[in-house]
């Protein structure tokens, strides 16, 4: 795994590993993850200038690859304890410390927002129904600005919860990557 623009491109990530607990990591691919920021740029480009929300952070893949391209500040969400080793060791290899902010909790126990996302990426563990009381729980703690942009990957397609649009969907094997807006 690695970056693959940006100020950071081709620096390489904290391998995932093997075992028990690197099995149930699940980060987004190389091309899958170049497609995304693709996609995003077509629609405008919204990762330059962006404060970024990212649940179920895993490796950090998506947040970091945003912070490289230009997002302001990014806040990782997630509670795995071999995740957030990975995350730790990721953000230290790209230098993001001063603009990375790891909240070690569930992603479906926010709380209150210090500021609003205005780019969300959302990977829950596949169909748990996870990624909407996660969903649910950033709305609620006003971690969503107005008009944010929200990347949810799930194993199939997901039907937007009320107060959001879907804006683009694509499907990489085994995977759906839905682009929603909040409205």
């Amino acid at each position: 795994m690695r970056i693959i623009a940006g100020d950071w491109r081709g620096r390489k990530l904290s391998p995932v590993g093997t075992g028990d607990a690197a099995a149930a990591l699940r980060p987004t691919g190389d091309r899958v993850r170049e497609s995304l920021f693709n996609v995003l740029a077509a629609m405008g480009n919204p990762v330059p200038g962006a404060w970024v929300l990212d649940l179920f952070a895993g490796t950090g893949a998506l947040g970091l690859e945003a912070l490289s391209r230009g997002a302001v500040g990014a806040v990782f969400a997630e509670n795995g304890a071999a995740a957030l080793k990975l995350l730790d060791a990721n953000i230290a290899i790209c230098g993001a410390g001063a603009r990375a902010r790891v909240l070690r909790c569930d992603a479906r126990s926010l709380g209150a927002a210090g500021a609003a996302a205005t780019l969300v990426f959302l990977d829950p563990p596949y169909a748990r129904g996870l990624g909407e009381a996660a969903l649910e729980a950033a709305l609620a703690g006003s971690w969503v600005a107005p008009g944010a942009l929200i990347v949810w990957e799930e194993s199939a397609p997901i039907r937007p919860p009320a107060g959001l649009k879907l804006r683009d969907a694509r499907r990489y094997g085994g995977t759906t990557i839905s682009i929603l807006e909040r409205i």
